[in-house]
């Protein structure tokens, strides 16, 4: 199965963060693929730490909720506390890892939905995304991420 992930990392070396969440990924592939590095203002919550995200392409027979099992172990093997504060708003993180889309799939589960909700809304997302799949089309849309960005971006 074809995996669009997208790894975030605001507070500490955001670089090596993101190196060190790749070479974790990619241990249980056959394929991957990264993206350049996207800087952005955080999304959804206030934070002088900027973030640096990465979209990642991967294969990997491993079952939707199976990637998103793994990909949280690595978030906690890594260190990285919870991505909500105690309000349940967003707070700064030392490496977030987002399924972003897998294949043509839709899931919409309680723990999982794809493609990502947001999507639509994230520029670190669709840049990405436009990078490792300019041929990608959102199953529910029809639009690429190319597509998306410009209507964001409206």
């Amino acid at each position: 199965m074809i995996y669009y992930l997208n790894i975030g990392s605001n507070i500490g070396d955001r670089r090596d963060n993101l190196y060190r969440a790749v070479v974790a990924i990619e241990a249980g592939t056959t394929a991957c693929v990264v993206s350049s590095i996207v800087e952005s203002e955080p999304w959804g919550f206030e934070s002088e730490n900027r973030f640096l995200n990465i979209g990642v392409c991967i294969e990997s027979p491993m079952t939707p909720h199976g990637m998103l099992r793994h990909l949280q172990a690595i978030e906690r093997r890594m260190g990285s506390a919870s991505h909500r504060d105690e309000h349940g708003n967003y707070a700064d993180r030392l490496v977030d890892i987002d399924i972003v889309a897998i294949e043509g799939k839709v899931i919409n589960t309680r723990t999982l939905q794809v493609p990502h909700p947001h999507l639509a809304e994230r520029d670190f997302f669709l840049r990405p995304m436009m990078e490792l799949a300019p041929d990608w089309r959102h199953p529910v849309t029809s639009l690429t991420a190319a597509q998306m960005l410009e209507k964001l971006n409206q």
